[in-house]
């Protein structure tokens, strides 16, 4: 009888330590053990561009930091449609998200009948880098700041040729920004490509053009190319010397394209916070300080909220510019 009621005891024991044990595991698989298997990075654009550089860096820097894999997965296709909406239907379990551009926030006013709305259905996670463009001008046009740029423009309204990458590209939408807010009528003209664009620059066929530093610094140091002006809100450490939009008197000019990470709607907080942290501790590290330099980008990082925030305001802004500009979407 003694010998039952000790097994009895022993047994109650193991259980209440079994199931202590159960809701500890439980416990920490709540706060997050987050990740115990490889995750993936959808880029909805092709291997080698802009947001290649920002997707493969910062899943070299996770992927250290988690000691496990982050696999970037270009998706390419439909204005980025196609790898976005890859997010939209994954599992919400963070093990899927979308490394993605600015341009997450342009599609909506560019594209009819889209399957998705990116500000409904995808979950803001964290803004990552930026990267401003550069106002050059070809140097046989007379003007050697923005100043007077806009003086001559208002003088020959319609007639200083202003090239683009393409319809609705951010080139253009930077160009329709900039005569919007200074109030010139410069003539757009749209190559299919940055390429075409800043052979005719240099050659002199177009005048005035806004593109990225690293495209355009290499013209600049030649005297093939002047620089006017940067579109970011402060001066960029890689190009002191050249005055920000804003500084030519155009207050609150500011036109970077941005990159950033999103997951699907219901991914948890608790999820976004570890990836928000994850990428915020890279974000700060020397290795991606002097990594994002080199590249002509500026780090950003930050909370989700103030992301989700932006982003509101980007797709307002970027919408009305399309409007105002009247660019059809497809």
């Amino acid at each position: 009888m003694l010998s039952m009621h000790h097994d009895s005891r022993l047994l109650i024991i193991a259980v209440s330590a079994c199931f202590g044990t159960l809701l500890i595991s439980h416990y920490a698989f709540a706060q997050g053990s987050f990740p115990t298997r490889p995750v993936r990075m959808v880029n909805p654009y092709t291997p080698g561009g802009s947001v290649d550089l920002v997707c493969r860096a910062v899943a070299g820097g996770l992927s250290e930091a988690w000691k496990e894999q982050v696999i970037v997965d270009n998706r390419p296709g439909a204005g980025t449609q196609i790898g976005t909406e890859i997010i939209v239907r994954a599992e919400p379990d963070g093990y899927s998200v979308l490394c993605t551009s600015s341009a997450i926030a342009i599609i909506p006013s560019m594209y009819r009948n889209m399957r998705f709305d990116p500000t409904a259905d995808l979950k803001p996670i964290i803004l990552a880098t930026s990267s401003p463009s550069l106002l050059v001008v070809h140097p046989g046009l007379p003007v050697k700041t923005v100043k007077e740029l806009i003086s001559l423009a208002k003088s020959q309204p319609g007639q200083i040729a202003a090239a683009s990458s393409g319809v609705g590209s951010t080139t253009h939408l930077k160009l329709e920004l900039f005569k919007t807010m200074t109030q010139i009528d410069l003539l757009h003209v749209p190559y299919k490509g940055g390429g075409p664009a800043i052979t005719d620059l240099i050659g002199g066929q177009v005048k005035v053009h806004f593109n990225t530093p690293g495209t355009l610094l290499a013209h600049i140091a030649s005297g093939r190319l002047r620089a006017l002006a940067i579109t970011s809100a402060q001066r960029a450490d890689f190009a002191p010397d050249i005055p920000t939009i804003a500084e030519a008197g155009i207050s609150g000019f500011e036109a970077s394209i941005w990159y950033g990470f999103y997951g699907p709607k219901t991914l948890s907080d608790n999820v976004a916070q570890q990836w928000n942290s994850a990428v915020n501790r890279y974000l700060k590290s020397t290795q991606a300080q002097d990594y994002f330099r080199r590249v002509y980008m500026i780090t950003a990082g930050g909370t989700s909220a103030s992301f989700a925030n932006f982003h509101k305001t980007e797709t307002a802004r970027w919408g009305a510019i399309v409007k105002a500009a009247g660019v059809k979407p497809q």
